[in-house]
């Protein structure tokens, strides 16, 4: 096995490894039929002999779940802060095409491939452990960079989607907003720049992401251009925005303009500059033509 899927499957037998040691879910305890826990009880030979049998039956239950989720992928998008993440199809990453310029920004490329393909490693074993885990990283940031180039694509549109329309992303703080599900934006195409932000099709605001664990992704996992390239796609997808809007009031009353409390706002400061300007203006022309007039 790979370093990653061996430290999955490894968190799944009780030990701790691969990308943080987590992979825990594996270990499903099955609960037992309470009708065949009272025959146990009134026939103890019958426990005996049954309960062998329940264990291996428990064993093989266990590994036929590893077997079907012991894909890396499938892995990592099922731990816990990664459900921003859709999985990505293989046939997407094995054509080297799509994967043009990542080598040079995934410190041990080859190796991260092979671990998110699941690749046997014949120099696995030349590794040091610090290797490893440089490795076991560089996958995820490999496998990250990929993601922000799939969901672009028609495929990975479609699985965004899904997870879309489940609010898998969280909704907008917004009031007027109602609990618009948002879409996951980055700051940066370059990894390493900015996390993870949260994009509201409805407000056009931009927010951090509610959860502290999805709020520490790389934002170049899902790029500048996902949200908006999807709405462009599915028109129909776009809201309508916002008709009412929040009138700042005290005991009642409106807040004037010309304010301090309007004078820093990001909105109304140039409007604020331009009525300063025209007031200076008309100061100067009261001042140069004004004596003149009256003689």
């Amino acid at each position: 096995h790979s370093p990653g899927v061996r430290g999955g499957n490894g968190a799944s037998n009780g030990g701790g490894g691969g990308v943080g040691g987590v992979g825990g879910h594996n270990n499903i305890d099955h609960p037992r039929d309470p009708l065949l826990q009272g025959d146990d009880i009134e026939d103890p030979e019958e426990d005996e002999d049954a309960s062998p049998s329940e264990e291996e039956e428990e064993d093989s239950s266990e590994i036929s779940a590893s077997d079907e989720d012991g894909s890396w992928i499938a892995w990592f998008c099922g731990l816990r802060g990664n459900e921003f993440f859709c999985e990505v199809d293989e046939d997407y990453i094995q054509d080297d095409f799509n994967l043009t310029g990542l080598n040079g920004l995934v410190p041990y490329y080859d190796y991260a491939l092979d671990m998110v393909l699941d690749v046997e490693m014949p120099m696995e074993d030349s590794l040091t452990e610090e290797q490893q885990e440089i490795v076991e990283s560089a996958a995820e940031m490999l496998y990250g960079l990929i993601h922000a180039r799939y969901i672009v694509t028609n495929r990975g549109m479609h699985a965004m989607y899904e997870k879309y329309r489940s609010a898998s992303f969280g909704r907008c703080p917004h009031v007027f907003c109602q609990g618009q599900p948002v879409l996951p934006v980055g700051l940066s195409d370059l990894p390493r720049n900015y996390t993870v932000n949260v994009f509201c099709p409805r407000c056009h605001g931009l927010f951090f992401p509610k959860s502290t664990r999805q709020a520490n992704i790389d934002g170049a996992y899902f790029g500048t251009t996902f949200p908006h390239l999807y709405l462009m796609t599915h028109p129909e997808m776009i809201p309508v925005r916002p008709s009412q809007q929040y009138v700042p009031r005290v005991y009642g009353f409106k807040i004037s303009q010309q304010s301090l409390y309007f004078r820093n706002h990001e909105d109304d400061a140039p409007m604020m500059s331009q009525n300063d300007n025209r007031s200076s203006r008309r100061a100067s022309r009261s001042r140069q033509g004004g004596g003149g007039g009256r003689r």
